[in-house]
């Protein structure tokens, strides 16, 4: 797996949770963020090496690497089961992703997560996006402390939550309940859907309440992952108060 970007390779380094064959850093390089990862490998026992900017480019498929890549093992996914033992707060709180394509908005809603008090993420194996480095750098490296779980079944994943007596939350244009008018002092599961056609129907009607965003404009909706910003922090300021 290739990982690029200075804050991206920095995370995975410090996080400690894959191996890496090397770090490849542009010549010329040497203020302080690079010393900082190249201090970061030693400490690792990983190879530095120099390699001009173009192969760089090359090596990570875009131009936007900040002058570091690294080569590393792939995303190491987690259990159903690893996902719910990683409860941060007295209520578990889960990420369930109904099919989420693109790697820009699965690395943003990772970073929220993070942020937010999410105990883990459950995405889906086919037709979504996976762990890939640009999902890493979208993340802002929070994807290296975050459990993910991937499933084969959405559907499947959303009735083990249920028997865990974890109410599911999906969010769906179509509800008549506001997002900001559900208790969620409770252990729950936000489902989102994907880009454009969002929760699927038998998703959408496994879950346990249905909420939405109000929409004051003459668009009908907003980009999956602001969506899920506002719901993720609606539910740790809940749980703050």
């Amino acid at each position: 797996m290739i990982i690029f970007g200075i804050h991206a390779v920095e995370e995975a380094l410090s996080a400690r949770g894959r191996s890496f064959d090397y770090v490849a850093v542009a010549p010329g390089r040497g203020d302080a963020r690079i010393q900082k990862l190249v201090q970061l490998c030693r400490a690792g026992s990983v190879p530095v090496r120099t390699l001009p900017r173009d192969q760089l480019t090359r090596l990570a498929g875009a131009s936007s690497h900040q002058g570091v890549v690294a080569v590393t093992a792939e995303k190491q996914y987690v259990d159903l089961e690893d996902v719910l033992a990683g409860k941060r707060g007295k209520h578990s709180f889960v990420l369930l992703l109904d099919g989420v394509e693109d790697p820009h908005n699965l690395g943003a809603i990772i970073r929220t997560a993070e942020g937010a008090g999410v105990d883990g993420i459950i995405i889906p194996e086919r037709r979504a996006a996976g762990v890939t480095g640009t999902v890493v750098k979208a993340s802002a490296g929070a994807s290296e402390y975050l459990p993910i779980a991937r499933v084969t079944n959405t559907g499947r994943a959303l009735e083990e939550l249920k028997s865990r007596n974890i109410w599911t939350v999906g969010l769906d244009e179509r509800a008549d309940k506001l997002y900001d008018q559900l208790d969620y002092k409770m252990d729950c599961a936000l489902v989102l859907g994907a880009e454009g056609h969002g929760l699927h129907e038998q998703v959408r009607k496994k879950c346990d309440f249905l909420v939405k965003l109000p929409m004051l404009g003459k668009v009908p909706s907003l980009n999956v992952s602001v969506a899920a910003a506002i719901v993720m922090y609606e539910v740790a300021r809940q749980r703050r108060t």
